[in-house]
């Protein structure tokens, strides 16, 4: 299923320990994009879901994408909701959008029999069922769960007394 959101478990966890040198809304915005091709693919009942977004080559071009879109949405949302920290620097927003894509990239490789992350340098799978699709789900959510305490916790260490 496309848009899973098992995969914002590492990014909160990012977020967690990179604090505002990371964006958790461009992370986001990065794995909906990653997940375009195959909702496209599933809707047009093609056998293969996962093509070339789901390569290291796809994962660059969509994390260019993220950075250069997902910066000034977020802000724009962020102001919107009237968040304390409304800007960011195209380096947080670049950490999250690539962060985004290549853990995208990890994370699907070891679960989806039709992905070829190293293509077109292989056509291989070598993440393959390196876990269980259960541990991973289980993996991606004890990071989240850390990723927002170590976030709160940040968050409120900066919250002026």
């Amino acid at each position: 299923m496309p848009f899973t959101p098992v995969h914002l478990g590492p990014g909160a966890f990012f977020k967690g320990i990179g604090g505002d040198r990371f964006s958790f809304m461009v992370f986001g915005g990065s794995q909906v994009l990653m997940d375009i091709e195959p909702g496209y693919r599933m809707i047009v009942q093609d056998p293969i879901v996962h093509g070339p977004s789901h390569t290291l080559a796809g994962a660059l071009v969509i994390g260019l994408i993220a950075t250069a879109s997902g910066k000034p949405i977020s802000e724009f949302i962020l102001r919107l909701l009237r968040y304390p920290k409304a800007t960011m620097s195209w380096a947080a927003a670049a950490a999250g959008a690539f962060a985004g894509t290549f853990s995208h990239i990890l994370l699907d490789g070891i679960m989806h029999t039709d992905m070829m992350p190293w293509w077109p340098l292989s056509e291989s799978n070598n993440l393959l069922g390196v876990i269980s699709i259960d541990s991973l789900h289980i993996i991606c959510l004890v990071l989240g769960i850390i990723g927002a305490v170590l976030f709160y916790v940040s968050d409120r260490r900066s919250q002026p007394n």
